[in-house]
Parts: C-alpha cells; structure tokens; sequence
C-alpha cells in the first residue's frame, strides 16, 4: 500500500478529513471508530496495516478534536 502525505492549511481542515476517513472505516466494517479503538488497544483486533491506520486516525482525530475544543473554549 502505497502511502500519501497531505497537508492541511489549518487543523479544521485536517479535522474534516479524519472525520470522512474514521466515517468509511466505520461504513466498512460497521464498527464505531471509539469501539474499534478500545478493541484494538486491548489487542481484540490484528495489526493488519489498514487497522494499524484506522488507530492511527482515530489517535490523531481525538488529539485534534481535543485542540479544536480548547481553542472554541477561548473564543470570546
């Protein structure tokens, strides 16, 4: 698998992104990305590279999700 590196002019932008892609992996695999995380974390699910990337995602969405929602506190 070949792999691809975007860049994004802002974390919302990055954001969207995470969200469509966890959104095809839950399609796919009709398992909720915060579910499948737990799974995989606990070693319920195998390190095939497309789970290593769905948990890479789901890490990397809740570090910005977590970004974005301290900077929206700060808005006055």
């Amino acid at each position: 698998m070949q792999k691809h590196i975007i860049e994004y002019t802002s974390p919302l932008d990055a954001f969207v992104a995470l969200v469509k892609q966890l959104s095809a992996y839950e399609v796919q695999y009709n398992l909720d990305s915060a579910e499948f995380f737990t799974q995989y974390s606990q070693g319920q699910i195998n390190d095939d590279e497309v789970f290593v990337e769905w948990a890479g995602n789901y890490k990397h969405y809740l570090a910005l999700h977590q970004e974005l929602t301290q900077k929206l506190s700060h808005v006055a």
